[in-house]
């Protein structure tokens, strides 16, 4: 199908480690410090939500969850009076720069504003929350409901031959494994429920009413068909073990669950223009951001530490993360700014000798400056 043909060409040439392809306006290859035009964000998002709609496919709400758990929240302020027109994977500095490598875009196009570059991101914006929102949840042709991306929600459906059912979505996903759906329903309702597990989900459990189910397959829809009753409750987990990924020069980039985890720099927002909420910012670095990390590539989760604290009312303030990740580093003296952006990502591994440093990372999301593809240290 032409869709898949197309979506591997894509990736191989063009994707970025926050599950969205570069076009900074043009395609721009793999490079991290390219950049990516917040309208292709919400644009592509609805363009998968389509996709799942008409192919039922569970690996488009995958690649759904990975743009709208990174890509989308870490191109805004956390108030959404700012945002970016272009969104660098790799961005240690937001500024007005005329010498970045976009391959057609103006030089303020990665500075936070109201309208910063061009207003076709100010127009579009707005659409990535709720139309993901309005394709949290399915009709199937049997009757049924299907679960296809995974928030607190609620819906109100006609199920069955009639029913009129609610189920309620409890859960602290994307940065927690567990979610529990409750039904409500004014009489016993027989209708099918199918439920998406993740194609990293590996091991994934779920349980109906205290009852454990078999034949979990990640990558796939669970069909469970019952008479529901009103206060049956739904248990999942998805295990999110920390796992690597390799990227552009063999960089290394951590992810848990759908979430891409980014290296925290301290920020400094300094007003260009305009009033306050709505004006316009340059956002430079106050610690270093040259790292390369030292892990165990085979065995990538006993180099990392996690810590998780309580998802606030903004989950995705770089203020409060809900997930954090401890991991040693050392500075890659070479690697350095080039046209305020990263320079030339070095080729892992690269032999660095300096001191050992404990770094923290993350969610993408959450990190307004970021490194994301990080170098590998070698020849230790």
């Amino acid at each position: 199908m032409a869709i898949y043909q197309l979506l591997d060409q894509m990736d191989s040439y063009h994707l970025m480690p926050n599950g969205v392809h570069s076009g900074d306006e043009h395609y721009a290859g793999r490079d991290p410090s390219q950049g990516t035009e917040l309208c292709a964000v919400v644009e592509g998002m609805f363009s998968l939500e389509q996709l799942i709609a008409i192919l039922g496919d569970p690996a488009f709400a995958d690649r759904l969850e990975r743009i709208a758990f990174n890509a989308l929240p870490a191109t805004f302020k956390d108030d959404m009076w700012a945002h970016q027109y272009d969104q660098q994977p790799n961005q240690v500095k937001c500024s007005i720069d005329k010498n970045r490598n976009w391959t057609t875009n103006g030089p303020d196009s990665n500075l936070f504003g109201l309208e910063p570059n061009f207003g076709c991101c100010t127009s579009n914006m707005h659409q990535g929350w709720p139309k993901l929102v309005s394709h949290l949840w399915m009709g199937t042709r049997d009757g049924g409901l299907a679960a296809v991306v995974y928030a607190p929600s609620r819906v109100e459906a006609e199920v069955g031959e009639g029913s009129r059912v609610s189920i309620e979505q409890e859960t602290e996903y994307p940065f927690r494994d567990k979610i529990r759906l409750t039904v409500q329903t004014a009489e016993p309702a027989k209708f099918p429920l199918r439920l998406r597990v993740p194609s990293w989900a590996a091991g994934a459990q779920i349980v109906v009413a205290g009852t454990p189910q078999t034949g979990i397959k990640a990558g796939e829809f669970y069909r469970l068909e019952r008479e529901w009753k009103s206060g049956d409750k739904v248990d999942l987990t998805f295990p999110m073990p920390v796992v690597l990924e390799r990227h552009f020069q063999d960089s290394l980039v951590l992810r848990r669950g759908p979430l891409v985890f980014a290296l925290q720099i301290g920020e400094d927002w300094k007003k260009v223009k305009g009033e306050e909420p709505h004006a316009d910012w340059e956002v430079h670095p106050t610690t270093p951001w040259n790292y390369g990390l030292l892990l165990d590539v085979k065995n990538p989760a006993a180099s990392v530490t996690l810590e998780e604290t309580p998802a606030g009312e903004m989950p995705f303030s770089g203020a409060s993360p809900a997930v954090r990740l401890k991991v040693k580093a050392r500075k890659v003296p070479q690697w350095k700014m080039v046209n305020s952006s990263a320079g030339p990502l070095p080729r892992s591994p690269v032999p660095v000798t300096g001191a050992d440093e404990t770094v923290t990372l993350i969610p993408y999301g959450s990190a307004k400056l970021r490194v994301t593809a990080f170098p590998e240290i070698g020849g230790r």
